[in-house]
């Protein structure tokens, strides 16, 4: 049955987004804040793992200028903070601040928590690539791999970002589906480069999540989100 490694996936992470809740409200605030820093330098390490997959650095550039442009003009960081305080509203039965959370506002912790695990769990070649093979011939034992790694990642991150990181899921569950659906298109469109770059530009707004994460400097990552459906775009016309 094609598919089923994205449910898997979408599980894994509710089932260790809902174990890291109960863990995180057993934390004193200290650790909590440890664990929080240890997420930003391992968010960050990750972005520049990613970001080293280029063969091109310019294409990358390209990619984050003209994502940039869009996503402003869309408001797209906005957008998701709105919809961080709707969804936050519905979720928590007070709107005040958990105890122990950093000093953001609700609706930006949500939004924040929502966005960096969305980008952990589908920025990288695994998730395209095990998409795809299991649309086309129904194996999803890299999915599988990566559902088992989304949900002790989703577990560090809701402990301490809350439980923006759950609807993630949605996002996995979207944006995989989609892959696993489209597989015959995808890996006819999808080039090695394309890939390679997409992955790339995905690094770099990982590295912009890792430096709000450690309250060094708050990026609007959300408005570079274009910049993933750009990079794909940049190479075809630069191959061409």
């Amino acid at each position: 049955m094609n598919g089923i490694g994205t449910l898997i996936n979408v599980v894994t992470v509710v089932i260790g987004g809902s174990a890291g809740l109960l863990l995180g409200a057993r934390l004193p605030e200290r650790m909590r804040e440890t664990i929080m820093h240890g997420l930003g330098l391992l968010t960050i390490v990750i972005g520049v793992q990613l970001t080293l997959e280029t063969d091109n650095i310019l294409i990358v550039l390209g990619s984050l200028l003209v994502g940039g442009i869009v996503g402003e003009w869309l408001g797209i960081e906005s957008r998701i903070d709105r919809l961080g305080r709707w969804l936050e509203q519905r979720t928590s039965r007070s709107g005040e601040q958990a105890a122990g959370q950093p000093s953001l506002s609700t609706s930006t912790q949500f939004s924040q928590a929502f966005l960096s695990a969305s980008l952990l769990f589908c920025v990288g070649p695994m998730t395209i690539l095990g998409s795809i093979q299991d649309g086309l011939t129904g194996d999803y034992t890299l999915l599988a791999v990566k559902a088992t790694l989304d949900g002790f990642a989703a577990l560090a991150f809701a402990s301490t970002m809350g439980p923006g990181v759950l609807f993630s899921a949605l996002t996995v569950l979207i944006y995989q589906g989609a892959l696993t659906l489209g597989a015959g298109w995808a890996s006819a469109v999808l080039t090695d480069p394309m890939v390679a770059e997409m992955t790339a530009t995905g690094g770099v707004l990982m590295l912009a999540l890792g430096l709000g994460l450690l309250e060094i400097k708050r990026i609007r990552a959300g408005n570079l989100l274009p910049a993933l459906v750009a990079a794909p775009l940049i190479v075809l016309l630069v191959g061409r």
